[in-house]
């Protein structure tokens, strides 16, 4: 039996755990802050169990929520805002000095607590009861949680009505991942893992809806239940989104976003906006330019499309032109890109290595990055810049509260 040890923390990894370099090596913490000398027990590797705190960090305040530490979905509550806001900064500089980009970081746009807009919960079911929560810390394990201090209000007031809602599309070996997401006419929820759908449990589907006054409930991508269209605002432009399909996950954190890529694009007058989605920057970049809008997702294309041709005119919006394109696999070639005078892009977590490629062979004068991943961010601002350009401003956008993860919003100018 390995035996527990006092070990003193030296800094906070990118994950969120703290790092205590030891004779064999570093040994990472989870809840623990740089500075305290905490008592662990090696849990196998170079991972540790923190079992108490010997010395704490000033930095150190009460969680905002009972279940921290029990549930999966926070790393930092423990954490004071000002030294969570210094951190978060830092670790989009190391992720930027690992590609020799040195650049000034502006302030974090904060991010506040009861603003997440869509939340991801797990549930599964015994003979005699259901669980719906989130998933332990590294495990299987789903946590019941009857309160979150990251969803909006009325995400955590539904959580009852959601579990009696998918009940009856449970069995006992499975687990189910329920997609929640707040939209301004209820409650979009989109469960995968459940029950093959058949006709009686279509019915009782239908009627659990109804019963808890959800929107739309769609089963492994089919909707079974719409009883009205999930919309969202996108810039003045309602979009009834695809189920399951991409959302910024706070209204706050997408407003600071758009605001930063409108004030990026100033007065271009022909945009591209890559990896659009349904249309998180489009409606905004189409009040003052021309508008392409290119995405690999069709359902969510077809979503921004349909309420630009029925909304476009009487929003006054410039024209948007929509194309389905898979960018990771057919980027916008360097010569199609020549005739726009800014190009905004947002890609998945993965980045946008190919399209970046094409980008820094462009004449384009300016373009603006989006990315939720510092790292992959890195990489393809290390690709302009070998093409010549210049990263002229970045600001951090926090959307992902208590979390190690981080948005960019990147602003690149032809050198």
């Amino acid at each position: 039996m390995t035996a527990d040890i006092e070990v003193e923390i030296s800094s906070v990894g990118a994950q969120g755990d703290g790092v205590a370099e030891t004779p064999d090596g570093p040994l990472y913490v989870p809840y623990v802050l740089a500075g305290e000398r905490v008592c662990v027990r090696p849990a196998g590797e170079d991972r540790a169990e923190l079992l108490g705190i010997v010395r704490a960090s000033p930095e150190r305040v009460d969680p905002a929520c009972p279940h921290f530490t029990l549930c999966g979905g926070c790393s930092l509550q423990h954490m004071e805002a000002a030294a969570y806001a210094t951190w978060k900064c830092a670790q989009v500089d190391a992720a930027l000095k690992a590609r020799g980009i040195a650049t000034e970081i502006g302030s974090l746009v904060t991010a506040r607590p009861r603003s997440r807009r869509r939340a991801t919960f797990a549930a599964t079911r015994t003979r005699k009861t259901l669980t719906l929560g989130y998933y332990a810390r590294g495990s299987h394990t789903i946590i019941p949680v009857s309160e979150c201090p990251l969803v909006v209000p009325e995400i955590e007031r539904a959580l009852p009505a959601l579990a009696a809602m998918i009940g009856p599309g449970l069995s006992r070996s499975s687990r189910a991942s329920i997609l929640v997401t707040s939209t301004a006419s209820g409650l979009d929820v989109a469960v995968t893992g459940g029950k093959p759908l058949d006709g009686p449990l279509r019915i009782a589907l239908a009627e659990q809806a109804s019963a808890a006054d959800v929107a739309r409930l769609s089963w492994e991508g089919e909707i079974v239940a719409e009883r009205h269209m999930p919309a969202v605002n996108l810039s003045g432009l309602s979009v009834t989104p695809p189920p399951g399909a991409f959302l910024q996950p706070t209204r706050e954190g997408e407003e600071a976003l758009v605001r930063l890529v409108q004030e990026a694009v100033g007065n271009a007058a022909r945009i591209a906006d890559l990896f659009a989605g349904c249309g998180t920057f489009t409606a905004a970049l189409a009040k003052k330019a021309t508008v392409h809008a290119v995405e690999g997702e069709a359902a969510s294309l077809a979503a921004l499309a349909r309420s630009i041709r029925e909304q476009g005119p009487v929003l006054g919006l410039k024209p948007v032109t929509c194309e389905t394109r898979d960018l990771a696999r057919r980027p916008l070639l360097a010569s199609e890109l020549d005739r726009f005078e800014a190009v905004v892009f947002d890609p998945p977590r993965a980045g946008a290595a190919t399209q970046a490629e094409e980008i820094a062979k462009s004449r384009v004068p300016l373009i603006v990055a989006v990315s939720c991943n510092p790292a992959t961010f890195a990489r393809d601002a290390r690709t302009l810049l070998n093409g010549g350009y210049k990263l002229v401003k970045l600001t951090p956008v926090d959307q992902f509260l208590w979390s190690p993860h981080i948005e960019l919003v990147g602003i690149f100018t032809r050198g």
